[in-house]
């Protein structure tokens, strides 16, 4: 995008470089894909987890953009420990400032040698160091940029001590611990959420379901179960540890591998279309949806994705009634409300709208052209 558009389109829409504004429901808005633009295929149910897959006929080239576990793999993007080198930054231009404090729990700094913009995950993994963390904020990282202050949540509570260098884990931590990070943006919470395993509450505002109500069972992971693992097999309370832990994987595995199955057989007939997310429902309640710019993203995210889902859903009760489609299809349209907006100019533009129980965060890329890369739609779980 030319920088003077830019310049115009931020006097207009009202964002700021790497700041925040509230903006009325009445303020401008230039969603670059509509809900017209996505349709539900029929729900997959297993257990307490129903999948709605979400297909598009259209959909962009993203093939440029670098993932976070490729680029850790590759070298081409680094983490380190906050205070490890000396970080200097030029406040010209609206560039932050890192100084050389020290470690921190929840700033690391990033460096994106590449030559592709770097796209990270709210909840995306990230371990070794002295504790493991999680990336608190969808955004894009500009390719050779200067290191950069990365804002994080720690997934290992029982741990500040040196370890090896930092890794993708592969992982995508489950929705309950992501809404903390993602929305709430608070430390304790995250790592309550970690704990608890899920902070689903039966009082929550539930979605439309078909038949009547049944008494909950349990969870397939309770609390207890939680707990017992983290004191037999994550004793410093690593989410990894923890959530790959026997206890856990006893009940995710055979969920994963049979929605898996299921989705391979509803979606493998597409003509001319191609599945760029999911709405994700537990039982009657729709409370969860990612949705991505391209078929090709949402496959690199799929199997972690999937996961996180089932991880979720073994800690939540488990109610066996079915949501409708009708309520699923809320999730697909753009919510009105009050925003808030992150930018960096050229880079990305990330909004988060608010309506009822319901938060919406999209993180838009900027150039080359405007284009949302990922759309996250929650059911607040308080």
């Amino acid at each position: 995008m030319d920088r003077s558009l830019f310049a115009f389109l931020s006097s207009v829409l009202g964002f700021t470089a790497l700041g925040f504004v509230s903006a009325g429901s009445g303020s401008p808005a230039i969603p670059p894909k509509y809900e017209g633009d996505w349709r539900l295929l029929d729900p997959i149910t297993y257990e307490n987890l129903t999948v709605f897959p979400v297909v598009s006929s259209s959909g962009y080239d993203t093939s440029n953009f670098l993932t976070l576990e490729d680029g850790l793999s590759t070298g081409e993007v680094t983490i380190r420990e906050q205070g490890e080198e000396t970080l200097v930054r030029s406040r010209d231009a609206n560039r932050q400032y890192v100084a050389n404090t020290g470690p921190s729990v929840n700033q690391l700094v990033l460096v994106n040698r590449s030559k592709r913009p770097l796209l990270l995950l709210s909840g995306e993994l990230v371990s070794g160091g002295k504790q493991d963390r999680v990336i608190a904020k969808d955004r894009i990282v500009a390719p050779g940029a200067d290191p950069l202050p990365l804002n994080v949540f720690c997934v290992e509570h029982g741990r500040w001590s040196s370890g090896s260098k930092f890794s993708a884990a592969n992982t995508i931590v489950h929705p309950s611990v992501r809404e903390q990070a993602a929305v709430k943006q608070s430390q304790s919470e995250v790592w309550d959420a970690v704990s608890l395993g899920s902070t689903y509450s039966a009082g929550a505002s539930p979605g439309t379901t078909v038949g009547a109500p049944q008494r909950a069972a349990p969870p397939r992971v309770s609390r207890s179960d939680v707990a017992a693992a983290m004191h037999s097999e994550a004793p410093t309370q690593s989410y990894a540890k923890l959530y790959g832990s026997s206890r856990v994987t006893a009940s995710t595995d055979g969920m994963v591998e049979e929605v898996q199955r299921r989705f391979t057989k509803e979606t493998s007939g597409l003509k001319g279309e191609r599945v760029v997310g999911v709405v994700i429902a537990y039982g009657g309640e729709v409370a969860w949806s990612d949705i991505f710019a391209s078929g090709d993203l949402f496959d690199h995210y799929w199997n972690k994705l999937i996961r996180s889902y089932a991880v979720e859903a073994v800690a939540r009760p488990t109610l066996r009634e079915k949501t409708s489609i009708e309520d699923a299809r809320t999730f697909l349209r753009h919510l009105s409300g009050r925003e808030q907006i992150e930018s960096e100019p050229g880079v990305y533009r990330w909004r988060e709208t608010s309506e009822g129980s319901l938060s919406q965060i999209e993180l838009d890329a900027l150039e080359p052209k405007l284009i949302t890369i990922h759309r996250l739609v929650l059911r607040r779980s308080s």
